[in-house]
């Protein structure tokens, strides 16, 4: 599903810095997978990676087979569109859209029919529990709320990979613990790979696997 061969990733400025460095990984179809580290340790960078945000200095990433390093930028928008979705700990939702809005942006990208788009945007508020929230602004939710609908976008299209950047973060113990449950219903529901970085051990030790990073190499690889 995911494969990594020998990436690495170098940010060149003032000052040299590697971010990972010769990473070799293999993610299969379905797992639910935390990357755990101090801070610097290159998760986020991982995650850009696997994501198609960023691209590597050296190595190869391959997505059901498609080697990301040989796509053009239209054909890494085409991947992030199709096969992934992602979900951040500061939400990105467009204050300006109600919930439905937010939620059917990527669809109309797709150019699909707006009756088609409406459709799905509401099936994946319910599947959130935010049928009843549909006409409100982001400034009107919870925290755990505009968590909710910034899920609900990331599944927009049912993509095989979601990926989360710390999505419990910037919430309170509890509202996290009810949004990473939400997230394994739906990996229950619709079998995606799940891939989470966290700085909460507490969130790594449910998921199936955890892959800890220190100074941009994988320091530790363990499944439960």
């Amino acid at each position: 599903m995911i494969d990594l061969n020998r990436v690495s990733k170098v940010f060149d400025g003032k000052r040299r810095a590697t971010a990972l460095e010769n990473v070799e990984l293999h993610i299969p179809r379905g797992e639910v997978v935390s990357i755990v580290g101090p801070s610097g340790s290159g998760k986020s960078t991982l995650l850009n990676l696997i994501g198609g945000l960023d691209r590597p200095s050296s190595g190869e990433i391959r997505i059901e087979g498609e080697n990301l390093a040989q796509l053009s930028d239209d054909g890494l928008t085409r991947v992030r569109r199709d096969k992934i979705g992602f979900i951040f700990q500061f939400f990105n939702l467009l204050p300006t859209l109600n919930c439905l809005e937010n939620v059917a942006l990527p669809l109309h990208l797709r150019n699909w029919p707006r009756k088609k788009i409406e459709d799905r945007a509401n099936e994946l508020l319910d599947l959130v529990q935010l049928g009843h929230r549909v006409e409100h602004l982001p400034e009107e939710l919870s925290g755990g709320e505009r968590q909710r609908v910034a899920i609900a976008r990331a599944l927009s299209v049912y993509p095989p990979i979601l990926l989360a950047d710390e999505p419990t973060g910037n919430l309170d113990s509890r509202t996290g613990e009810e949004i990473l449950r939400l997230i394994q219903d739906l990996h229950a529901r619709l079998g995606s790979t799940v891939l989470i970085v966290t700085h909460d051990m507490g969130v790594a030790a449910q998921c199936a696997r955890t892959i800890r990073l220190r100074d941009g190499r994988i320091e530790g690889d363990n499944r439960r």
